[in-house]
């Protein structure tokens, strides 16, 4: 600074002192500004710090979606072979049981076709007498009642008491001579494959 010849030593002084800072006050100012700048370098430092952070998040991210789209592409491949397995499935099956079920009904016309056979050849013949016809037609019916046996079609006993899952009472009857749920009379015979109804007998029941 350039000194004025002209200015008085007094006001010399005084300017002097009015320039120079209090030595405390400048320290301080200098402490903020030094702390000023480290606390905006350490918010670059977060900054970028929390840049790298978000770019590996992001990565992981991208490659957990990437992850999950090539498991749901193949369990939707999966589920389209599972469903074409089925289908198969479910025509084979029902190509076999339509099969079952025609083999089934050959197997029972086989059995019958001689009785069939064994009737229309009784109609040709001219019977002597009431008898000889009640023989053939009993004979024919045994043979009948032989075709159903290899069937494994049997005829539902009535000499047991009455059972619902066996017969059906159209009728019922109260006489002191029967015994409770005593069968006197048949109306229809009942039969069964097995453990399978194939017609209730129809009855008449006591008590």
């Amino acid at each position: 600074m350039t000194e004025d010849k002209n200015m008085n030593p007094e006001d010399l002084k005084t300017e002097e002192a009015a320039t120079e800072e209090n030595p405390v006050e400048t320290l301080e100012e200098e402490t903020n500004e030094v702390e000023s700048s480290e606390e905006h370098t350490e918010e670059k430092v977060e900054n970028t710090v929390d840049m790298k952070e978000l770019f590996r998040k992001k990565k992981e991210m991208l490659e957990s979606i990437k992850k999950l789209e090539n498991e749901n592409s193949a369990l939707k491949d999966r589920l389209a072979r599972i469903s074409a397995e089925y289908d198969n499935y479910r025509k084979r099956t029902q190509k076999e049981k339509e099969g079952i079920y025609a083999d089934s009904i050959v197997d029972v016309v086989k059995e019958l076709l001689p009785v069939l056979d064994n009737l229309e050849m009784s109609l040709k013949v001219e019977a002597q007498d009431v008898e000889a016809l009640k023989k053939g037609v009993s004979m024919t019916l045994a043979q009948f009642h032989d075709s159903l046996q290899k069937l494994k079609v049997t005829e539902i006993s009535t000499e047991t008491p009455f059972d619902p899952n066996l017969h059906e009472a159209v009728m019922h009857v109260e006489d002191p001579s029967y015994t409770e749920k005593e069968i006197v009379d048949v109306f229809l015979k009942g039969y069964q494959r097995e453990e399978k109804i194939i017609r209730y007998s129809v009855v008449k029941v006591a008590n």
